[in-house]
C-alpha cells in the first residue's frame, strides 16, 4: 500500500495520475497547503522540504518526495512507465527531469503572478508567460515525428501532463500546437488520468483569496525551516 500525501495541485496529480495508471492501491492523506500541514512534524518527516507530493511504501517501509523521484520509485515498484533499455530510459529521464527544471517552474511562477497577485507586474507575467509559451513550443516540436515525449507513453508524459493543464488560466492557446492538441488530448481520454486529475477536486481550497493561506505559502524563509525543525526535535 502506498501512502500518498496530497493536495489537488499540478505537483500532486502527477502522482495521483501514476497510481492510478499503475493500478497500485494507496490511502490518501490531506496536505492543506493553504493550512500549514507541510509544516507538521510528521510530515517534515517525510518530506524535509516541507512541500507535497510524498509517498510511504508501506511494503517496504521506503519513503520518497520529490515528485520526480517518486514517478522513478513508482514506476520500478510497478515495473511499468519507464522502459529499463538503457537508452530508452534516458530518453524517459531526460524529459522528466526537462519537466522538473523547465515546465513545471516556470508555469508555477507564472501562476503565482497570474493567481494570487494582487497587483499587475508585467514584467514578471511578460517573463514568466513567454518562457511557458517557449516551453509548449518545445514539447510541441518533440511530438512532431513521436506520439509521447519520449516515444511510448511514460512517467515523462505524466509529469507534464499538469502543467499544460491550465494553459488557458495562464493566458495560452493550446490550438496554436498541433502537436501538442492531439497529445494532451490523446492524455485527457485516458480513465487513469482522468481519476487522478479528480482526486481532491471536491476538497475546499481557499488558498486563493485567504491572506493567512497565502503567508503560509508565499513568505516563507530560511526561519520557517529552522522553526519547522525545531517543531520536529531535528
Amino acid at each position: 500500500m502506498i501512502d500518498l500525501y496530497y493536495w489537488p495541485t499540478p505537483n500532486g496529480r502527477k502522482i495521483s495520475i501514476m497510481l492510478e495508471e499503475c493500478d497500485l492501491p494507496y490511502n490518501t492523506i490531506p496536505v492543506r497547503i493553504g493550512e500549514g500541514d507541510q509544516f507538521k512534524p510528521e510530515f517534515l518527516a517525510i518530506s524535509p522540504n516541507n512541500r507535497m507530493p510524498a509517498i510511504v511504501d508501506t511494503d517496504t517501509g521506503i519513503s520518497v518526495f520529490e515528485g520526480g523521484a517518486i514517478l522513478m520509485y513508482l514506476a520500478e515498484k510497478s515495473g511499468r512507465l519507464m522502459p529499463t533499455a538503457k537508452a530508452a530510459r534516458y530518453e524517459v529521464l531526460q524529459w522528466l527531469f526537462w519537466q522538473a527544471a523547465g515546465l513545471g517552474p516556470m508555469a508555477g511562477q507564472l501562476s503565482h503572478f497570474v493567481n494570487y497577485v494582487d497587483d499587475e507586474m508585467q514584467y514578471a507575467l511578460d517573463r514568466y508567460g513567454n518562457e511557458y509559451d517557449r516551453l509548449l513550443a518545445v514539447m510541441d516540436v518533440r511530438l512532431r515525428d513521436r506520439e509521447f515525449l519520449a516515444g511510448d507513453y511514460s512517467i515523462a508524459d505524466i509529469a507534464s501532463f499538469p502543467w499544460v493543464m491550465p494553459y488557458k488560466r495562464l493566458g495560452n492557446d493550446l490550438d496554436r500546437f498541433n502537436n501538442l492538441r492531439r497529445w494532451f488530448d490523446t492524455l485527457k481520454s485516458r480513465p487513469a488520468v482522468r481519476k487522478g486529475v479528480d482526486l481532491g477536486s471536491d476538497w475546499t481550497r481557499a488558498e486563493q483569496s485567504d491572506k493567512k493561506a497565502k503567508e503560509l505559502m508565499f513568505t516563507q524563509t530560511a526561519q520557517t525551516v529552522f522553526d519547522a525543525a525545531d517543531a520536529a526535535g531535528k
